[in-house]
């Protein structure tokens, strides 16, 4: 829980710009307001005011400033904002100046979402869409956090959680009453595994979404792999328009993976450039084969690239995973059936994107996976796991109503309800300052 300092942080983005937005939170809000803007606006008002170092009285800067009484505010808490000029002296002076304040604080990464998941202002799931839409990268990203931020998956598990906790009540109270001659535990048992059997099969579906979610916050990957000299970084780079990877005819040039990122119709797609796949005594060659290997094995999607001077084997079976592509297709030698590119003329280059555009699509396509982290598929996989105890079969009472207990505590940690003190400083570590 928040422990009773008031926190700040340049809500907007660093270096010089037009606007400088810094966020307060905390019971001294009000104070700060007072202390060096002479007097609070009316709420949630933008007021016209001279900011004040409240130690030597010297103006800091001509600001907006809004004023946020809690409870209803992003927090849950008091809240100000100072939309000052952009240049650094002046954000700095300011920040100064708060730091100075008594019970004042610069905030850590994600303390403001954090006191908002603390106060009830939203659940965890809503907390991380927020965090997801910052780092959206493309429209599908977007529009997963959005739905996210919007509750879609907080609202399912809070739905499912409650349907849980009455289940363990009745649980416990059959327990209670177990002596009772008029209590028909048949009819009880009955009821209760019909019930947990649904939520439990409602869970199993949501799983079984290939787990679209995650990918697409990570990206649909592409490797390019091929032996040396095949056009791997040349193709890389004419995939990117820029210079990604250096070019060169000694084979071996590429010993690292290099990574680059696309948007794709809006799907985020990553394409990876690896080292020629080749026989070799050189150690550090050989190892940047080896990761070649690993993330090969890895990928959503393989192109398996050969030049056209380079004859290809047809007995070798492919999985469904990779596409053959050759390169250098300004060459003019045939490439029959296999899909031919030529990374100087750019011949075959918006086939080869579409081709990559249909398996992203068909992967992470849809838009609607509520598992978007590993932390909700670990959840609620725990939860599934001890509901299919519950309705497997004849099992003692408390080992039923236990079993009940820890899938309720599962989703409780889904949502960030109970026993995830840890988990959240991992968590909002991961967060942008000032958010």
């Amino acid at each position: 829980m928040s422990d009773g300092t008031t926190i700040f942080a340049p809500a907007s983005g660093f270096g010089r710009t037009a606007v400088a937005v810094i966020r307060i939170s905390g019971p001294a809000s009000a104070s700060l307001i007072e202390t060096m803007a002479g007097r609070r606006p009316p709420p949630r008002r933008l007021s016209l005011r001279t900011l004040r170092d409240s130690a030597s009285g010297d103006v800091l800067d001509s600001a907006l400033i809004v004023w946020m009484p809690g409870p209803a505010t992003f927090t849950g808490e008091d809240m100000a904002e100072f939309h000052l000029h952009g240049g650094l002296a002046v954000r700095s002076a300011v920040m100064t100046a708060l730091a100075a304040h008594p019970g004042c604080r610069l905030a850590e990464p994600g303390a403001f979402s954090r006191r908002a998941v603390e106060n009830g202002r939203m659940d965890l799931t809503a907390a991380e869409g927020a965090a997801d839409l910052i780092e959206a990268e493309t429209d599908a990203q977007r529009r997963q956090a959005l739905r996210q931020l919007d509750g879609v998956l907080g609202r399912k598990v809070a739905d499912w959680r409650d349907r849980l906790i009455d289940l363990l009540a009745g649980a416990e109270a059959a327990l209670d009453f177990s002596d009772e001659g008029d209590v028909d535990e048949t009819a009880l048992d009955a009821a209760l595994h019909a019930k947990a059997r649904a939520i439990r099969d409602e869970i199993d579906t949501v799983l079984a979404d290939g787990r679209r979610g995650e990918r697409l916050r990570e990206g649909f990957v592409v490797v390019l792999s091929g032996p040396p000299n095949a056009g791997k970084s040349t193709l890389l780079n004419a995939l990117s328009r820029r210079d990604a990877a250096i070019v060169s005819s000694i084979p071996g040039t590429t010993r690292d993976l290099i990574e680059i990122r696309c948007d794709l119709a809006g799907l985020p797609v990553l394409i990876v450039d690896t080292a020629g796949l080749r026989d070799t005594a050189d150690p550090v060659e050989a190892e940047g084969i080896r990761r070649t290997r690993i993330r090969m094995e890895q990928a959503d999607l393989v192109l398996a690239l050969h030049s056209s001077d380079d004859p290809i084997d047809g007995t070798v079976s492919l999985p469904d995973r990779t596409i053959r592509v050759r390169t250098k297709a300004d060459l003019g030698v045939d490439a029959g059936d296999i899909i031919a590119v030529s990374s100087v003329t750019g011949e075959g280059l918006d086939r080869l994107l579409s081709l990559i555009e249909e398996r992203a699509e068909a992967a992470l396509g849809g838009g609607d996976a509520l598992v978007t982290r590993e932390r909700h598929r670990d959840g609620l996989t725990r939860c599934r796991d001890h509901l299919g105890r519950v309705v497997s079969g004849p099992a003692l009472p408390e080992l039923l109503a236990e079993d009940l207990r820890l899938a309720v505590r599962a989703l409780g940690e889904v949502a960030g309800r109970v026993g995830v003190e840890d988990m959240l400083d991992r968590l909002f570590s991961g967060f942008c300052i000032g958010k």
